[in-house]
């Protein structure tokens, strides 16, 4: 048994200069495959070494082969899904700008825009506000809708980026490595033109990125299904339904994972419930004890969460129940936040994680941080939330293994 905390981080990393050109030179068709995957892994070769001199122990790609539309340096955890899925048609709508107002009524959720999110709704000027710093940089995106049937394209793009990551992983001496991917749930938010059937839709999804999970799985590393439909789709719900009606929507989502991992080891799957990584209030966010229960019916062996935000620090004590958890799984929470500017000292991060492995035991928790890192927080402060991470973690293994 390991004698220590292990350390990982939620998978977006700052993206250098060069990848952010490229992406940009490729969205504007002015870049070819070869020269646009070569930049790829060789920026993967960097941010693996990156994690590796820190001392990071699960290291995984930053999420750089994660393509995104246009320029920007976060939000990939669901615009690259627009490139490796069949069945969608591009749009000049972005979805965070619509202005539409969705209504649920009680048994029948539907997600409104982004703009008319809850959260939003109830501190507009603060939205609003350019200089506020509330919702942080953002470039125009277009989305696509769904327009017909759907099935996994991403075979290339896929082995492209796992080839890169273990080949980098070989080279500076790491041996456990991640590598993130959407959630069926997180993908069914795009607009559906096509199916008008909730679970129909869902089960194609699953069947689609059941291929993205089994290619990373196939090659010994982590898949973290990346699923903020469990958590923070509870925001986009307007007005705010019953807890009961959230839970039987979620229902659906878990089942469509459940689906979507069917055959791989739950050993190699980490579940990242997301309250949303935007700089803003959350006073809308939905508590932990309301969702976590169905979070640990999808079979993940380790499941990332908030555990340091100021809206969510607090909800250590889900893991007060006894048997909660489960037998042969493992917790990965949040010691450092990407909603703040402050490096977190690594005695904090040593007491919080003494806090959580009081409840679980030491060998099931790894720390890890809040959200992704990359485009939230300045890249200097994001690698030193790293680095302090590490020496919190250090700090905790020797309280709690001597």
């Amino acid at each position: 048994m390991t004698q220590k905390i292990l350390t990982t981080h939620v998978g977006s990393l700052p993206r250098t200069p060069e990848l952010l050109k490229a992406n940009k030179q490729r969205f504007a068709n002015k870049i070819d495959d070869d020269t646009f995957n070569q930049i790829i892994e060789q920026s993967i070769d960097q941010v693996v070494k990156k994690q590796a001199d820190i001392g990071i122990d699960q290291v995984n790609d930053g999420e750089y082969g994660h393509i995104t539309s246009g320029a920007i340096d976060y939000g990939a955890w669901w615009n690259y899904s627009f490139y490796r899925l069949n069945g969608l048609e591009m749009t000049d709508e972005d979805r965070w700008a619509k202005q539409d107002k969705i209504r649920s009524t009680p048994g029948n959720i539907q997600l409104t825009s982004f703009s008319d999110r809850r959260d939003r709704q109830k501190f507009r000027q603060a939205y609003e506000d350019p200089d506020s710093g509330v919702l942080g940089k953002r470039t125009a995106v277009a989305n696509p809708v769904f327009a017909g049937p759907v099935s996994y394209s991403g075979q290339d793009q896929i082995q492209r980026d796992v080839s890169s990551l273990t080949k980098a992983m070989k080279k500076y001496g790491k041996d456990q490595g991640f590598m993130a991917a959407i959630s069926p749930g997180a993908a069914a938010r795009l607009e559906d033109r096509y199916y008008y059937d909730e679970v129909a839709l869902l089960n194609d999804l699953a069947d689609a990125m059941h291929e993205e999970y089994k290619a990373i799985t196939d090659a010994g590393l982590i898949v973290q299904i990346d699923a903020p439909d469990l958590a923070e789709a509870w925001d986009q719900i307007n007005p705010e339904p019953s807890v009961e009606d959230f839970q039987n929507w979620l229902q659906l989502r878990v089942d469509a994972a459940n689906r979507a991992l069917k055959g791989i080891d739950p050993k190699l799957v980490r579940l990242h419930i997301c309250w949303g990584s935007w700089h803003g209030p959350h006073t809308t966010d939905i508590p932990f004890e309301h969702i976590v229960d169905q979070c640990l019916q999808i079979n993940a062996g380790s499941f990332s969460f908030e555990a340091s935000s100021p809206r969510h620090a607090h909800e250590w004590k889900v893991w007060q129940k006894e048997g909660r958890l489960g037998p042969n799984r493992q917790i990965v929470p949040g010691f450092v936040s990407h909603s703040t500017n402050a490096v977190e000292h690594p005695e904090l991060i040593a007491d919080r994680i003494v806090r959580f492995a009081e409840l679980v035991d030491p060998e099931n928790v790894i720390a890890s941080t809040d959200c992704g890192l990359g485009g939230r927080i300045h890249e200097q402060i994001a690698w030193a939330k790293l680095e302090t991470l590490v020496e919190g973690a250090a700090l905790a293994s020797k309280r709690l293994f001597g």
